[in-house]
């Protein structure tokens, strides 16, 4: 009798088995829920987890090579060079910062902005 009840306490808390059916997935342990999930479920889970939302000055979520236009002049410092309200920037980068966009301007190299100066076009 005991080694049925082991046998079924085994089979209940098996990952494998869903539906009666085995699976082939690997399963990963996730601490933080306690729960056994499949891995390519539990690296999106933590790929969400890590990623940045990114917003410019009036809510919208800014993404990889969008394009948008300053919303006040804003001087360059190192470049002499001041940018004017309305400047369309081209193909942004997101840099895994809150705040901060990569873009190329002409004659700028490496030119940070932050997302509160931008608007999203």
């Amino acid at each position: 009798m005991r080694g049925k009840l082991a046998n079924r306490a085994h089979e209940a808390q098996s990952p494998r088995q869903k539906g009666g059916k085995m699976s082939d997935e690997d399963y990963v342990y996730d601490e933080e829920s306690g729960e056994w999930l499949p891995a390519s479920e539990l690296a999106a889970k933590q790929a969400a987890a890590n990623s940045v939302e990114v917003r410019d000055a009036v809510g919208n979520i800014l993404q990889d090579g969008d394009q948008v236009t300053l919303i006040k002049d804003l001087t360059v410092k190192g470049a002499g060079q001041t940018l004017k309200q309305g400047t369309l920037i081209k193909s942004i980068r997101l840099t895994g910062d809150a705040q901060e966009i990569d873009c190329k301007f002409e004659g700028i190299k490496g030119l940070v902005l932050r997302a509160e100066f931008v608007r999203k076009r």
